[in-house]
């Protein structure tokens, strides 16, 4: 059972889809969302989510301060599942306080490489959790895709299996840090 861990929609169980996605544990987002709070928390925050899933990520970011987030799922089932889920959220917040929450069903590179054309988007926060058969040339294509998104002090989290090389960083990122949870590894970088 997947359930935001904190914030306004605290305990609020989440759908998954039955296939095609790993939903983050509740273990690795407490620690995800315990070393976001102590670099400043997430209030009034813009967030990316990218291979969303079932939207756990940003949607706990919404339930833990961040003003908007957008969720990028290619496929149709799992963003249909994040559409519930994030309508479930939004509901939870105070109706003068409602976070902005989109999701869009699009694969992430064109994704990426059309909002690279509309300059301004910043990024504070984005999360990726490719699919494990997402190659490494493949995910340095789209990290270097997201270097002009980012806000100048935006955090950038890779989560992959601990039996996948470290990302490739392409020129404007850097590796920040390493943390690995059982099978998770999570790769933290900073705009360079």
């Amino acid at each position: 059972m997947t359930r935001i861990i904190a914030g306004f929609a605290g305990s609020l169980t989440l759908a998954v889809p039955r296939s095609g996605t790993r939903p983050t544990s509740d273990r690795v987002r407490e620690a995800i969302f315990s070393a976001l709070e102590a670099r400043g928390g997430l209030d009034g925050l813009t967030v990316l989510d990218l291979y969303a899933g079932s939207g756990a990520l940003a949607l706990e970011a919404i339930s833990r301060g961040a003003a908007t987030a957008l969720l990028v799922e290619k496929n149709a089932a799992a963003a249909a599942i994040a559409k519930k889920n994030a309508a479930r959220v939004i509901a939870a917040a105070a109706p003068d306080a409602r976070p902005r929450v989109e999701v869009v069903t699009q694969a992430v590179l064109p994704r990426l490489r059309a909002s690279a054309a509309v300059a301004g988007a910043g990024y504070d926060v984005v999360f990726l959790d490719p699919p494990y058969d997402l190659t490494d040339a493949e995910l340095t294509e789209t990290l270097a895709a997201l270097v002009p998104l980012l806000a100048p002090d935006a955090t950038v989290l890779v989560e992959r299996s601990t039996r996948s090389p470290e990302p490739a960083w392409p020129a404007g990122l850097a590796l920040d840090r390493t943390r690995a949870y059982g099978e998770t590894a999570l790769w933290w970088a900073t705009p360079a």
